[in-house]
């Protein structure tokens, strides 16, 4: 035991990080943390007063303290904490404004970013200040506590995995207090978190609550096959691990995606916990698995696990990383008692040494591995890389004996100062897209033809470049990347929709898509296209892989579900898609590639969102139009408009070949400020064509959005024209929904239309006069004649007269549940037309008729019959309408209706009570004829008493 003595005063600095001045320390200032790096020779001090100092050590550690050295100061004055991450280099200091702030510890010490959960409504009058912070032993992720409530585990980049907070308040303005009550005891650490710390392998974070440290928390995770180190990684198949199962991402029929758990053999897992690596094959059909030794297989398809028959082999094998060769498992495998690595090639067919087809002595322990068709890339401390060629010999199957030959075709050494790669992908030759992807093909004449030349590297700081594999040369082509995806030729499938892409990386920026250039050097960074931010992710979903033939990115976020037989959620993963097809379609678009764009679009026609896709493509393109315009109309240009096509008029082009079409130029039209739609349609066509093909077609609903650009485009006389076709041709179909809509628009623009030139108003008779007759049932010129048509302009008058002529039809053909529907959906006026139709169309010529009629529309056994009967005999009370009520009143068995109706009225009494008594059909309201007997008999008996005591009373008054 020493002790350790350091200068920490202003004396004793060398470099501060500000100009700020020195800071003066008084005897009450005290050290409280203490983070120590070997691997970055730091030390880093915060005292009591949230002020942090760097200090430098020796190689030797702390052992020589006097070589200690406080070499600059944070200028952080609230840090509560901080914790080191360094294999990223960078250092996370929690703050007592809830805030953690992560600064760069690689050359000159540099802000990167501010985390915290002020996006999501929680300020830190709800958090409180943050007492801990701990990096996952990766350092690909830190978990973060606060003093009054919750812990929030986040990436590097910033994406939020998982928050014990319950969401109450997503981009609230203000702080969304929660108030105590019911749900709040399922809450986790909702008195605040004192400690936190994750286990050995990352799979496990501990924490301690503030109010409650007599008890233990424990969240158990999952990792996300994302090539990292020594194991490769698939498109086909997304996976989760955890430390004793695999979760599956897989689309069903549904096309919804969905996670499925995969229990490990109990015999292998309990002998080699936990999980440490997984890998699944390109074709997406077989999974290797590999715990603390040995590995074991996965047969996706057969549902059956292949393991080691013998368990000593098994424990002899130390896997550090896995990568699949076609059909040949490879296993980068440490040997404890040389301290060697070694590569081990086996047959998925069988784990045995006796099928062991190869085994590669490495140089040195591997940092990274990768796989591309037959070649195999090693890459060695502190940077050498190696590739590796494999040819097969024979039929890869246990009736033969096939021979692998392994040959070394690039030895690469670089001298570089720059922090150690964390991944490394081959990227394929463009030109190899016709090369046979056999293994049992190659032939010697063409292997340096046929190798990669090319591959990309991800260093632990973030740094993304491309490296030149003949020269050595590496180009940097972005920072701050926390995940990236070599996509070109990693599909087998035909539909492939991102062979057009080079690679994707997601980082603090968000996904980030990178093109091919068709230059000398395709991979020139001058000439990529990086997309625009439609394409970021929400930062609670984690991009974990790709779907090359869907198109599309898939994440996980987290979602919490409640029991009431545990005390705390349950957080699951939630996967979720995000295309990107709208962003590759664009691209081809912009390099003229318009056949091929449209062969993508149709290989996608009956993928999920295909829709939305497109009509995303067409706004984004269409408001970078806008921008454009918007950049440029204060600039005086004398050039002529260009004869080649504009990207919107190629979109649009595209677009048309789909029937989505019509749907998605509306659709945007409807997102956008209609000052611009002129530009728009006249790229994607006349605003009244469009409609009228909608309306050929029986698109009403997709129609109907038209009229408003009609409106705009076209002047109110056109759209009146165009939304009283459709009015008629909406109630013919029973929409009455959409009817109402178009009544509203109607009358609305009806009366703005008093407003215009008489020019305009001569034109309007002749084109309304064309609907006045269009119903199939004909109103009576009499009818036309109404007092209350002469007060309305002949905008309004049309419509109500349509309304009235349908009312009038289904009146007639007694469709009395459309009728409900009709006047609910388009506010008709139903008091009125009764009255004004009493001796027309709702007249009931014969009692029975009507009652068998009426009782087989409306179809009494269900509710919603029942409902709209209720609703008509409301309607017909309020005009006194006798025939209809005791229609209705008889068919719902409204006794009290009848009763009130027939005491005043004997006569109808007694023609309604013979003819439900002659007709056999009207067998069943016998019961609510005995009803009304009893009740109409006893109104009779108290009238006579009332009468006989009136007489009375007055013969004793006149005495």
């Amino acid at each position: 035991m020493f002790q350790l003595c350091c200068n920490l005063t202003s004396e004793g600095l060398t470099n501060p990080l500000s100009s700020a001045p020195a800071h003066d320390y008084s005897e009450s200032s005290a050290i409280i943390q203490l983070e120590l790096s070997l691997l970055l020779r730091l030390l880093i001090v915060l005292n009591s007063v949230g002020q942090i100092a760097l200090c430098s050590i020796s190689k030797k550690g702390l052992k020589q303290t006097d070589s200690i050295k406080a070499e600059r100061w944070l200028n952080t004055e609230d840090a509560m904490c901080v914790s080191i991450a360094p294999d990223q280099q960078i250092l996370a200091v929690g703050c007592s404004r809830g805030v953690v702030e992560l600064y760069d510890l690689a050359e000159s010490v540099s802000h990167l970013r501010t985390v915290s959960l002020y996006d999501w409504g929680y300020s830190m009058e709800d958090t409180g200040p943050v007492t801990c912070i701990a990096w996952t032993p990766d350092n690909c992720a830190f978990a973060v506590g606060w003093k009054f409530r919750g812990l929030t585990v986040w990436s590097v980049s910033g994406c939020r995995l998982m928050c014990t907070i319950r969401q109450t308040g997503i981009n609230s303005a203000s702080s969304p207090m929660v108030k105590p009550n019911q749900d709040i005891k399922f809450e986790p650490l909702m008195g605040g978190t004192s400690l936190v710390q994750w286990d050995e392998y990352g799979y496990k974070l501990y924490a301690v609550e503030e109010n409650a440290s007599d008890r233990i928390l424990a969240f158990s995770f999952g990792k996300c096959c994302l090539n990292r180190g020594l194991s490769g990684t698939t498109y086909i198949r997304q996976i989760i691990y955890g430390e004793d199962r695999i979760l599956l991402v897989q689309s069903e029929d549904t096309d919804e995606l969905k996670i499925s758990h995969l229990k490990l053999p109990v015999s292998y897992i309990s002998q080699n916990w936990p999980v440490l690596n997984v890998v699944a094959s390109k074709d997406g059909t077989y999974l290797a698995v590999a715990g603390l030794h040995g590995l074991i297989l996965y047969d996706l398809r057969q549902k059956k696990w292949r393991v080691f028959g013998d368990v000593t082999q098994e424990q002899s094998i130390e896997c550090k990383g896995l990568l699949w060769l076609g059909k040949i498992i490879v296993v980068c495998n440490y040997i404890d008692s040389s301290n060697t690595y070694e590569l081990l090639f086996f047959p998925r067919y069988h784990l045995d040494k006796s099928s062991l087809l190869f085994r590669k002595t490495l140089l040195g322990k591997p940092m990274v591995m990768d796989v591309c068709q037959d070649y195999i890339l090693v890459t060695y401390c502190p940077f050498d890389v190696h590739v590796f060629h494999i040819k097969i010999f024979g039929e890869l199957s246990p009736t033969s004996a096939p021979v692998l030959k392994l040959s070394t075709v690039r030895e690469l050494s670089i001298m570089s100062a720059k922090s150690h790669p964390a991944s490394m992908r081959f990227i394929p030759d463009l030109s190899t897209e016709g090369m046979s992807k056999s293994n049992n093909t190659a032939s010697s004449s063409n292997v340096s033809a046929r190798q990669p030349s090319r591959c990309l590297i991800l260093r632990s700081n973030g740094e993304l470049s491309v490296l030149d594999l003949d020269d050595g040369h590496e180009h940097v082509l972005t920072s701050s990347v926390e995940l990236f995806w070599v996509t070109c030729g990693q599909s087998e499938e035909k539909e492939n929709l991102i062979e057009e892409v080079s690679w994707l990386d997601y980082g603090h920026r968000g996904m980030q898509v990178w093109y091919p250039s068709l230059g000398v050097d395709p991979f020139k960074q001058e000439d990529f296209l990086q997309l625009d931010p439609e394409l970021e992710f929400d930062r609670e979903v984690y991009p974990v892989g790709l779907l090359p033939n869907a198109g599309v990115v898939v994440g996980v976020s987290q979602r919490m579900s409640f029991s009431a037989c545990t005390e705390f959620p349950c957080f699951e993963p939630s996967p979720q898609a995000q295309t990107i097809l709208h962003c590759l379609l664009r691209h081809l678009l912009q390099r003229d590639k318009n056949e091929e764009a449209l062969r993508l679009a149709c290989l996608s026609e009956e993928k999920p969102h295909f829709s939305h896709c497109l009509e995303w493509l067409l706004f984004t393109v269409f408001d970078a139009e806008i921008s454009r315009q918007s950049a440029n109309k204060n600039q005086i240009s004398t050039s002529t408009k260009s004869s080649s096509p504009s990207l919107l008029e190629k979109t649009c082009d595209l677009i048309k070949n789909f029937p989505e079409y019509l749907d998605v130029v509306v659709s945007v039209a409807r997102k956008t400020d209609g000052r611009h739609w002129a530009d728009l349609f006249s790229a994607a066509g006349r605003s009244t064509e469009l409609f009228e093909e909608c309306f050929q077609r029986r698109w009403y609903r997709s129609a109907a959005c038209y009229i408003l650009v009609i409106a705009k485009l076209e002047g109110p006389a056109v759209s009146q024209y165009c939304a009283l076709r459709l009015l008629q041709a909406t109630l013919d179909e029973s929409l009455y929904e959409l009817a109402g809509e178009l009544v509203r628009f109607l009358l609305r623009s009806g009366r703005d239309y008093d407003n215009v030139n008489a020019d305009s108003n001569k034109m309007s008779p002749k084109i309304l006069g064309y609907f006045l007759f269009r119903s199939s049932y004909k109103r009576q010129s009499s009818d036309l004649k109404s007092s209350s048509f002469k007060e309305l302009n002949a905008h309004v008058a049309s419509v109500k007269n349509i309304l009235e002529n349908h009312a009038s039809f289904l009146m007639s053909g007694k469709e009395l549940s459309k009728l409900v529907a009709f006047v609910k959906g388009t506010q008709f006026d139903l008091v009125e037309y009764l009255q004004r139709e009493r001796l027309g169309s709702a007249r009931l010529d014969n009692f029975a008729s009507g009652l068998e009629l009426i009782g087989q529309k409306l179809q009494m056994g269900t509710l919603q019959s029942r409902l709209d009967a209720e609703f008509l005999l409301a309607h017909m009370c309020s005009v006194k309408f006798k025939e209809w009520i005791v229609v209705l009143a008889t068919l719902l068995r409204r006794a009290e209706v009848l009763f009130d109706l027939f005491r005043h009225d004997l006569r109808l009494w007694k023609a309604y009570s013979t003819t439900l008594q002659s007709h056999p059909a009207f067998e069943e309201y016998l019961d609510l004829l005995s009803v009304l007997e009893e009740q109409l008999s006893s109104a009779s008996d108290l009238d006579e008493a009332r009468v006989s005591f009136a007489s009375s009373e007055l013969a004793r008054g006149l005495l």
